[in-house]
C-alpha cells in the first residue's frame, strides 16, 4: 500500500467511527413533557440540522402535544415522520406545527424526517 492509499483508508475509517459514535453512542438532550392544568404532556420541539431535544420522555396514556419549530429550510426537514402513530406532516420553514398522538403502550419510538436522516425517539412510560 502507497503513502495515497494509506492516507485515504486511514480518512475512511476515521470517518466511519465518527458516524458510528454520532448516531450510536453520542449523548443526546432528554427532556420530559410538562403536563398543563389539562392534562396535556407538552413539549417544544427545534428543528435544525436535528431535533432539540432529540429523546423526548411522555406518560403512556394521556394526550401528548408536539410542538416543532422549525427554524432552518432545509430540505431534509421539510417532514417528520413517527410510523407506529401513522403520522406524517410538512413542517413549514420558520413556523410551529403541531402534532397530537396519545400513546397507548409504553416503549420507545422512533421519528425522523421525511428522508429519515434527523432523527429522535418518543419515550412513553
Amino acid at each position: 500500500m502507497d503513502t495515497a492509499e494509506l492516507i485515504v483508508t486511514t480518512v475512511g475509517l476515521s470517518l466511519a467511527v465518527l458516524v458510528i459514535w454520532y448516531f450510536f453512542v453520542a449523548p443526546h438532550q432528554v427532556v420530559s413533557a410538562v403536563s398543563s392544568s389539562t392534562g396535556v404532556q407538552q413539549i417544544d420541539v427545534t428543528v435544525k440540522g436535528g431535533y432539540s431535544p432529540d429523546v423526548i420522555e411522555v406518560e403512556q396514556g394521556k394526550p401528548v402535544q408536539l410542538h416543532f419549530y422549525r427554524d432552518e429550510d432545509a430540505s431534509c426537514s421539510e417532514e417528520i415522520v413517527f410510523p407506529e402513530f401513522n403520522i406524517r406532516r410538512e413542517l413549514p420553514a420558520f413556523q410551529t406545527t403541531l402534532i397530537e398522538l396519545l400513546p397507548q403502550q409504553a416503549g420507545r419510538f422512533s421519528f425522523t424526517c421525511g428522508m429519515g436522516m434527523l432523527r429522535g425517539s418518543l419515550v412513553v412510560k
